[in-house]
């Protein structure tokens, strides 16, 4: 009874240790990882300062009929006359407290302002075309590969190829043709209702659709054809629990390495979708201040898109082990 006692306890105390290293490696992975997010956000805003700066103009230049000493007082209430080391750090200083600065061309307006009134439209596009992706890329991609080499394999890829060769822009402008001027469906632009998302999240999703589609095809097919997926059928396993439980599992880490970025570009909106439908998200403000040389803005949308990718490949790095417990945190 002595001996059982102790062995239970021995086992006991070993769950406890390997939980104990997990904890600490997962620990240290994510504080290592968070360094390096901070050293790349870093970068690019160091990247984007120096370009920014090195294109001949400013804000102020082209605006007619701006004297020189109203463009001299423009550049001293903005800072633009001091050193650029100086206005890259002040830069930095505000960006620690989440101020990404006044906008150079609206009186009164912050890029805090565009984003907040921005994203709300981008971020509801995406989601919404997020979720029409992963509901139609992933179930191409098993049917092209269960049915590979038949008609219905053919007639997916075919269409996964068209999707991912032709511009969304383009593609946008067909839709609208064909549903909104001819059919009458939907309306041409705007988001007034949900009917308005309808061209957008199609046009938007095109690529993400064919490019997902064509990478879980391939990666269900290699895995189909892996020693353990045969021995699982030699088992008597049906065929439905070896896709579902063996095979599909693996095949999809594939795809949730591209999902990282891919969920950041649709919530972050594009910038030609939303111009041609003429939704008040993101893009036309980040467009807007390109052509007007808006400096603050131009930088605040570069960050805040960048943060944002970053974030969504550290969450698909932790997805991993979810899907995959052979995966470690090393």
């Amino acid at each position: 009874m002595l001996t059982m006692y102790a062995s239970n306890d021995y086992i006991r105390d070993s769950r406890i240790g390997i939980h104990a290293d997990g904890v600490r490696l997962m620990t240290k992975y994510i504080l290592k990882r968070l360094g390096m997010m901070m050293m790349t956000l870093f970068l690019i805003v160091l990247l984007t300062f120096i370009l920014m700066h090195s294109v001949p103009g400013g804000p102020f230049t082209r605006d007619k009929q701006v004297a020189p000493a109203v463009l001299a007082a423009l550049e001293a209430k903005y800072h633009l006359d001091d050193p650029l080391p100086a206005q890259f750090f002040s830069y930095l200083s505000g960006l620690v407290q989440f101020d990404l600065g006044p906008s150079f061309k609206y009186t009164g307006k912050t890029v805090n302002d565009f984003i907040v009134n921005g994203f709300p439209f981008s971020g509801r596009l995406g989601l919404i075309t997020l979720l029409f992706v992963l509901l139609t890329s992933i179930p191409m991609g098993i049917v092209a590969s269960l049915k590979n080499g038949r008609w219905q394999d053919m007639l997916l890829m075919a269409l996964a190829t068209l999707g991912v060769t032709i511009p969304s822009f383009v593609i946008a402008a067909m839709l609208m043709y064909v549903f909104a001027f001819q059919l009458k469906w939907v309306p041409i632009y705007g988001v007034d209702d949900w009917t308005g998302y309808i061209l957008p999240m199609v046009a938007l999703g095109g690529y993400s659709i064919s490019f997902l589609a064509r990478l879980m095809r391939s990666s269900l097919l290699e895995v189909m054809g892996q020693d353990y997926i045969r021995t699982a059928r030699a088992k008597g396993i049906s065929e439905v629990r070896v896709i579902t439980r063996h095979a599909l599992r693996n095949a999809l880490i594939p795809v949730i390495t591209v999902l990282g970025p891919t969920v950041a570009n649709l919530l972050t909106g594009s910038f030609v979708i939303e111009k041609i439908f003429a939704i008040p998200g993101m893009g036309s403000y980040f467009v807007n201040s390109v052509t007007q040389r808006d400096y603050t803005t131009i930088m605040g949308m570069t960050v805040f898109y960048a943060a944002f990718l970053i974030t969504m490949v550290f969450i698909v790095d932790l997805f991993y082990v979810m899907i995959d417990p052979r995966i470690k945190y090393e």
